[in-house]
C-alpha cells in the first residue's frame, strides 16, 4: 500500500467544476474501521447535494458551513480489504466487500465494518458498487415504510433511474405486481427488468387513469402528495424516496396529517446504512433477482463529468466510477 493516493477533492461548494483530481495521504483505519482498496464506486443525488451545499441544511448536518468538512465526496464503494482496525472481527485482508461510507471517490477509503458486507463471488465490483445507497433506499422504503406484501399492486414512479430500476426488481422479488412509470425511451428497459405494466408518462398520466395501487414508491416524485393519494387504494401507502425539495417538504409537513385523518399512509424517509440489509441485497444480487442497470462508466479522474451527467437528470440506471491501480497485475 502506498502512503499517498489519488482522490477527487472538493474544497468549496459549487458545481462539478470545483472538483479536483489530486494526490493526498492514504487514510489509516480507526479501531472499528476497514481500509479498502477501491475498484469501483457509483454516484448518487446526495453526492450532488453535498458538493453544492444545497439545500442549506445539509451544510449543518455535514458540519461545513462555508466549505465541505469532508473533502472527498462519494458514498457507494466496492473493493478489497487492505487492512483492518484492531477491533474489527468480521473481515480480513483480501476480502472483497461492498457498502457505503463518505470519501468513495478515491483509490482507498476507510469504512466502519458495520457498513460493509461481503461481495457475492459471482458478481463484479462495478455491479456491487451500484447497489448500496439506491438499493438500500428501495428496500427500506418498500419493506419498512411500505410494508410490502406478496400479491400487492405496486407502482414505481420514476422507474428508469438508479433508485427506480432497483425498485422495480426488488418489488418483484417480494412477489408483487409492478407498474413502472417512465419516459418513452425507457419503456423497453422497464419491461426487461421485470415490470408487469409500463406507463409512458409522456402519453398518459397514472394519476388520472382510475387505477388504484396498494403501494406507490416515488423514486423521482414529480406529482403532488394529493395526486399520489388519489392513486392509492383505500389502505394504500405512498413512500417518497426521491424528488425535489418542494415535494419532500410537502410530504414531511402534510404526510403525517393526511395519514392520521384517513386510512392511507404518506411518508418520506432517509435510508440507513446497515450490514444486515447490505447482505440481504447481496443475496438478491447473487441470485440474479437484482441486476444493476449501469448507464455509463467513468474513470476516477472523470468523477466531475459523472456528476455533471447525473445532474442532467437523464441517467438510465446507475453511473459507475471505475478505479484502476497501476501496481495491480
Amino acid at each position: 500500500m502506498r502512503d499517498f493516493m489519488k482522490a477527487i477533492v472538493c474544497t468549496q461548494y459549487g458545481p462539478p467544476d470545483v472538483l479536483q483530481f489530486k494526490e493526498m495521504a492514504t487514510p489509516t483505519p480507526a479501531e472499528n474501521e476497514v481500509l479498502i482498496k477501491l475498484y469501483a464506486a457509483s454516484v448518487n443525488p446526495v453526492d450532488l447535494h453535498l458538493m453544492r451545499g444545497k439545500p442549506f441544511f445539509l451544510r449543518l448536518m455535514s458540519g461545513g458551513l462555508r466549505a465541505p468538512k469532508r473533502k472527498v465526496p462519494g458514498h457507494d464503494i466496492a473493493g478489497r480489504v487492505e487492512a483492518i482496525g484492531r477491533n474489527v472481527t468480521q473481515f480480513k485482508a483480501g476480502d472483497a466487500v461492498f457498502g457505503a461510507c463518505r470519501g468513495a471517490f478515491a483509490e482507498y477509503v476507510c469504512a466502519k465494518e458495520d457498513n460493509l458486507a461481503l461481495k457475492p463471488a459471482n458478481t463484479s465490483f462495478e455491479n456491487a458498487a451500484a447497489l448500496p445507497i439506491a438499493a438500500l433506499t428501495v428496500l427500506q422504503g418498500l419493506r419498512d415504510k411500505g410494508h410490502i406484501q406478496p400479491g400487492q399492486k405496486v407502482l414505481v414512479d420514476g422507474a428508469s433511474g438508479g433508485v427506480g430500476t432497483f425498485a422495480v426488481q426488488i418489488a418483484k422479488s417480494f412477489g408483487t405486481e409492478v407498474t413502472a412509470v417512465c419516459s418513452t425511451r425507457n419503456v423497453d428497459t422497464a419491461r426487461s427488468i421485470g415490470a408487469d405494466h409500463v406507463i409512458d408518462y409522456t402519453r398518459e398520466g397514472f394519476t388520472k387513469s382510475g387505477q388504484r395501487y396498494d403501494l406507490i414508491l416515488g423514486a423521482n416524485a414529480h406529482h403532488s402528495i394529493f395526486d399520489y393519494s388519489r392513486a392509492l387504494s383505500q389502505d394504500g401507502t405512498y413512500v417518497m424516496a426521491g424528488g425535489s425539495g418542494v415535494q419532500a417538504l410537502q410530504v414531511a409537513l402534510l404526510g403525517p396529517l393526511l395519514s392520521r385523518i384517513g386510512h392511507k399512509k404518506m411518508c418520506f424517509f432517509i435510508a440507513k446504512i446497515n450490514q444486515k440489509d447490505l447482505a440481504f441485497l447481496g443475496d438478491l444480487l447473487a441470485a440474479g433477482k437484482v441486476v444493476p442497470v449501469i448507464d455509463k462508466r467513468y474513470p476516477l479522474s472523470g468523477a466531475a463529468e459523472a456528476l455533471r451527467y447525473l445532474a442532467e437528470g437523464h441517467a438510465q440506471g446507475k453511473i459507475v466510477i471505475t478505479v484502476e491501480h497501476s501496481n495491480d497485475t
